[in-house]
């Protein structure tokens, strides 16, 4: 099990990220898919036609969301913090995923990279 952290710049206030990270027809917008996602501890969620799912396990309204991702039949959950931090107008998202299957990080890490926070990045850049 891996562990990621990074931090990502995003042209927008925190209230507006946390929007785009927990409305549905917000995520739709920047995702180009579907997304079965709302803001409420204990529902599950369900991004890019099911190739992320989990359960919502904690949020402060534009400041931080917690989340568990399901990788098949793990014994540890894998657990995703999202802190958004007020920087200048803009917002620095913090994101730290944990116990990510050896076998799937790489492809984790470039999917937060390019299509989770790099398509959030290109959505609040046009």
């Amino acid at each position: 099990m891996k562990d990621f952290k990074k931090y990502y710049i995003i042209d927008a206030p925190p209230e507006d990220v946390y929007n785009a990270l927990t409305n549905s027809a917000t995520i739709q917008l920047w995702s180009g898919d579907p997304a079965i996602m709302e803001p409420v501890e204990g529902t599950e969620f369900s991004l890019w036609e099911g190739s992320i799912e989990g359960k919502n396990i904690a949020f402060e309204p534009g400041k931080k969301i917690v989340q568990e991702w399901y990788f098949g039949e793990q014994e540890e959950a894998s657990i995703v913090t999202i802190i958004l931090h007020e920087n200048k107008g803009k917002t620095s998202a913090e994101l730290r995923h944990t116990n990510i299957p050896d076998e799937d990080f790489n492809n984790i890490t470039e999917g937060w990279n390019e299509n989770y926070f790099g398509s959030i990045i290109d959505f609040y850049a046009e």
